[in-house]
């Protein structure tokens, strides 16, 4: 599916490929609080985990996938 810029977050949705990870660290550096909804996201390419865990946006929802919840841990804990 690929990832839906709403009002207040980014719903990653689906298997989130590589193309979608310069558009998604280009729309989080233009966000002054930016989140993300994880809730329906399956799997993400590795660049998209690397654009999540640098630039550590706020999870409006965490993954179901236990896995990438736990490699997001650093990114979902205060700065």
């Amino acid at each position: 599916m690929g990832i839906r810029y709403l009002k207040k977050h980014a719903a990653l949705e689906g298997h989130v490929s590589v193309d979608e990870a310069e558009g998604l660290a280009v729309w989080m550096a233009a966000q002054r609080r930016p989140a993300v909804h994880l809730g329906r996201c399956e799997s993400v390419h590795a660049a998209v985990l690397q654009v999540l865990l640098a630039l550590r946006p706020r999870l409006a929802a965490p993954p179901a996938d236990p896995w990438l919840s736990l490699a997001l841990a650093p990114a979902a804990a205060p700065a």
